[in-house]
């Protein structure tokens, strides 16, 4: 059971997208009294409250392309709160969670931290109190869904590549002259250097440093060459003072 969130075009700024969004915040508790007494402050701090009685109609609401934050309790009468939150822990982006309870333990407080909540209230609590927490985690959700479209946008331009211009990449971010990336792939330096300018012309690398980073953030290591699989091993720089790991087919 996973929870939606947001889904943007590869290619969408954060400023196309949800710079201009009205924030909303989601409230799953089975209560009808706190939910309306949480929806009123919502509404009355500017945001968009979302309110739901049960795990199973949050799971099931339309998703938004605005930043976000999810008000959860503990007790609920299908899923447990705690529950959800570890099932949904890895499709909750952009989306961080105040646990809300009537009666929290430090055994409970430390599972929901474990599991990705960003504060734990413990009822009855200061109205201003869970407003800092829900702006904190608005500002948290900004910052998550920015770095989750820059990251989407890096690999639609990954995408963009030739097979030849991915190799290329592989090889020249771990450090490889244009003249070793030639021969791991027998062809000349000339075109090394031109499928080289076309990568980093794709990739919007300005810089071989910003290669570089981009190829970290998408964790590219070895790239499959035909029906190879690339491996990696060992090579001395011509200065001899690194060790790079080259991809070399198996």
């Amino acid at each position: 059971m996973n929870a939606a969130y947001p889904s943007f075009p590869a290619h969408a700024s954060p400023a196309s997208t949800h710079a201009n969004a009205t924030p909303v915040v989601f409230v799953i508790d089975a209560d009808a009294a706190v939910r309306n007494c949480l929806e009123s402050l919502i509404q009355r701090a500017g945001w968009q409250p979302q309110t739901f009685a049960s795990a199973r109609e949050f799971l099931s609401r339309q998703r938004v392309a605005a930043p976000s934050c999810l008000i959860l309790e503990v007790a609920l009468p299908d899923l447990n709160g705690l529950d959800l939150l570890e099932r949904t822990s890895e499709s909750r982006i952009g989306m961080p969670t105040i646990f809300i309870t009537g009666s929290g333990d430090v055994h409970t407080a430390v599972r929901a931290m474990k599991a990705g909540a960003v504060e734990f209230l413990t009822k009855p609590f200061a109205g201003e109190v869970l407003l800092a927490a829900i702006r904190g985690a608005i500002e948290r959700s900004r910052a998550e869904l920015d770095d989750e479209i820059e990251l989407r946008q890096l690999r639609h331009y990954y995408a963009s590549l030739s097979q030849r211009e991915r190799e290329v990449m592989a090889l020249v971010v771990r450090g490889l002259l244009n003249k070793q990336v030639a021969g791991e792939l027998g062809i000349s330096e000339i075109t090394v250097k031109a499928h080289r300018g076309k990568a980093m012309q794709k990739m919007r690398a300005d810089s071989l440093a910003d290669l570089v980073k981009i190829a970290a953030r998408l964790k590219i290591t070895t790239v499959q060459r035909g029906r190879h699989q690339a491996r990696p091993h060992t090579a001395l720089d011509p200065a001899g003072a690194h060790m790079y790991a080259v991809a070399a087919a198996a």
